[in-house]
Formats: structure tokens, C-alpha cells, sequence
């Protein structure tokens, strides 16, 4: 059965929009204006390495599906051929390697299929709704953030209202590069 880890670049004010300089927003590429070292590198890469699949958002998907195909690697190869699930009720016909598009609008039914089918970590990049979603269906397992020490001030947040409150643990935290530090969090018991 797989397990649903998002994983986020973050500020310290909750922004998740355009890290890497995506979709126009103001501060697009934020998250390289500092260096998150090697350490925090490797990070990223034994991360995708892990995946199994990945579970996206409609306008994240679209962002990806623009980028990796063109690109060369190991790390791009690992994204162009693994499972990608893209929730949407507008996508009809995805154009990247391996695409299955969700009917969002039983997401906690969607995700449970993607769970049962997949042997392995399923995971979420980006994709605020989506991770939203969730995080309110209780469907998050672990929850990756890697915290940049700057405010933004504006964009995107990851954190929206709930109907309830969602405990987690913190499982592991560590500082890498210019004080940007990994915390990760499961599920509490």
C-alpha cells in the first residue's frame, strides 16, 4: 500500500507559490535565492529516488509536464517515467509519460485507489488545493516541508482554513545550506 508525502518548499510565512520561478508571480524562484547546500540537495534526490509515484494538482502538473520531459538525468528520468496522478476536472488529455488523471470531485475515493495500486510512496509536489484537500481528508502520512528562512509577504499559502484541527509528530528536523531547515512530520497516532 503507498503512502502520501507532500513535499514543500515553504517560507516562513506558509508561500509555497513559484519556488523555482514558475507562473509569474512576483517573487517567482525564491527558493534559489538561497542555498540550501548539499545536504539539502541530496535531500531532494533521495526523496525522488523513493518515489514510487507522484500525485499532483492540475496547474503543478501543468508547470512539470512543460519542464521535464525536455530535460536529461537521472533525477529527470525518475520524474518523466514514473506513475504520475493528476487531479482534475478539467484535464481530459495529459500529454506526459505516464499520466492518470483523478476525478477530484471524490478525492478521498481517488486517493485511496492510487494507495491501493501503488507499492510505495505516492508523492505530492506543490498542488496547494490539492494538498489542502488532504490535509482536511486526513490522507496526508508525512508532510516534508523545507523552510526557508524569508517572508514573503504575499503569494500562495499552503495553510487554508479547516474544519477541524490536524495533530502531526514531528519525525525528524535538520538545517542544511543558508539556515533552510527540513522538518519532517507524520501523521500523529
Amino acid at each position: 500500500m503507498g503512502k502520501i508525502i507532500v513535499t514543500e518548499f515553504i517560507s516562513l510565512d506558509g508561500v509555497i507559490d513559484s519556488p523555482g520561478g514558475e507562473y509569474g508571480y512576483r517573487h517567482s524562484g525564491w527558493a534559489f535565492e538561497l542555498d540550501r547546500g548539499d545536504a539539502g540537495n541530496q535531500f531532494k534526490v533521495d526523496e525522488t529516488m523513493g518515489s514510487a509515484a507522484m500525485l499532483l494538482g492540475r496547474v503543478t502538473y501543468e508547470g512539470f509536464a512543460e519542464a521535464w520531459p525536455e530535460r536529461d538525468g537521472e533525477f529527470a528520468d525518475k520524474f518523466n517515467s514514473m506513475p504520475k496522478y493528476v487531479v482534475s476536472s478539467t484535464l481530459t488529455d495529459p500529454s506526459w509519460t505516464n499520466t492518470h488523471v483523478l476525478d477530484g470531485s471524490d478525492l478521498a475515493g481517488a486517493v485511496a485507489r492510487v494507495k491501493d495500486a501503488v507499492d510505495g510512496d505516492v508523492v505530492v509536489h506543490g498542488s496547494a488545493t490539492l494538498v489542502q484537500g488532504l490535509i482536511e481528508a486526513g490522507l496526508v502520512d508525512e508532510l516534508r516541508l523545507m523552510v526557508y528562512p524569508m517572508i514573503l509577504g504575499s503569494g500562495r499559502k499552503l495553510w487554508g482554513e479547516t474544519t477541524d484541527k490536524h495533530v502531526l509528530a514531528l519525525k525528524s528536523t535538520q538545517t542544511v545550506g543558508d539556515g533552510v531547515t527540513i522538518q519532517i512530520y507524520e501523521r500523529a497516532a
